[in-house]
């Protein structure tokens, strides 16, 4: 799931289609309370991009929810969600028969302007393994490690 390129970054791609996909990448920092990072949404007919999503490191950040979600490999009712405290970047998860977690990723920057723009891709990953390692990965990258 890590990027291809020597640079720190994680991709996600849709076992259902590898034409839909997340990236996270271009991560920067101008203080020690914070790191900034890309997220580029592709699907087909799609490519969107927010360049400034922020972690801050009083923030437990995105990687604890991927866990949760690996944790519950067998299952559960609803809808589980998650989003930056800016509410520029969210995602939500569905489980569905056959073990797979619905990964639905959304980009709202500038989500108080007039005019904002939303744009959003779903991939799919088996329960286990692939979202542990997703949550392995994406824990990583804000410190610029690559697994």
């Amino acid at each position: 799931m890590t990027s291809p390129d020597d640079k720190p970054g994680v991709t996600i791609r849709c076992q259902d289609s590898a034409s839909v996909g997340v990236t996270f990448c271009d991560r920067f920092s101008f203080d020690a309370d914070s790191v900034h990072y890309a997220v580029e949404l592709r699907g087909p007919g799609l490519t969107a991009r927010a360049n400034d999503v922020v972690a801050r490191i009083w923030d437990s950040g995105l990687a604890p929810f991927p866990e949760e979600l690996a944790a519950d490999y067998r299952g559960w009712d609803g809808e589980r969600s998650w989003q930056t405290n800016d509410r520029d970047l969210a995602v939500s998860a569905v489980f569905r028969s056959g073990g797979h977690v619905g990964l639905t990723w959304t980009l709202r920057p500038w989500p108080q302007v007039a005019g904002g723009w939303g744009a959003s891709v779903t991939t799919w990953l088996e329960a286990g393994e692939q979202t542990a390692s997703l949550a392995a990965d994406i824990r990583h990258f804000p410190a610029g490690e690559q697994q």
